[in-house]
Parts: structure tokens; C-alpha cells; sequence
């Protein structure tokens, strides 16, 4: 997703290692508050409140708060699913276009 997002390969690395470690600091205040929300949703589920429902639509409304909660749990469900049946990751950036033939025509 970040590679679709415009990040080229060094930057999504980067990225996602701080993200994978926590280091937070130098996202915007929001986006550590969903990194926060979606990090308690995948580790404790069940401590999840509604003070923290409540935080997330003052921050986003009420809509993109929606998104959130459900993007969050949707990728914990894939990922509970696919770790179930023991499926390889994709070592590949599925939405990148194809390599054009070595004679460069299509």
C-alpha cells in the first residue's frame, strides 16, 4: 500500500520499520493516535473502550473513525486467516504493472 502511495522501496523500508518498531515521534499527532488505536486492537483487543471509540471520532469524525475501526480489524482477521492456513506473504508489490518483455513490446 505504500508503494502505491507514491513511497519508493527505500522509503516503504524505512517506513514500516519504524512503524513495526513504534518509533513514532515523527508522525503527525493524529496518525500516532490510529497507529496507538490500531496497535491496542491487534495486542488487547478486549480493552478496547469506548472512551477510545469516542477519542478517535473528536480526532477524525465520526466516519473516518468508522474506517479506522474497521480497516484495523479487517487486516487482524486477514492476517489471523492467513497465518491459519499458513500462507506466504507476496514478495512482490501486487499493484505494480508488470515488467515489460525484454523486446519491449507488450
Amino acid at each position: 500500500m505504500l508503494a502505491v502511495a507514491g513511497l519508493k522501496d527505500d522509503e516503504v523500508k524505512q517506513r514500516t520499520k519504524k512503524l513495526a518498531l513504534g518509533d513514532w515521534d515523527e508522525f503527525a499527532d493524529a496518525e500516532r493516535q490510529a497507529f496507538a488505536f490500531a496497535a491496542k486492537l491487534s495486542k488487547a483487543t478486549a480493552t478496547v473502550t469506548a472512551d477510545d471509540v469516542a477519542a478517535l471520532s473528536e480526532t477524525f469524525g465520526p466516519h473516518r473513525a468508522i474506517d479506522l475501526i474497521w480497516y484495523s480489524s479487517w487486516v487482524n482477521y486477514m492476517t489471523r486467516v492467513a497465518d491459519g492456513f499458513q500462507l506466504p506473504l507476496e514478495r512482490e508489490n501486487v499493484f505494480a504493472a508488470p515488467p515489460m518483455p525484454k523486446d519491449g513490446k507488450k
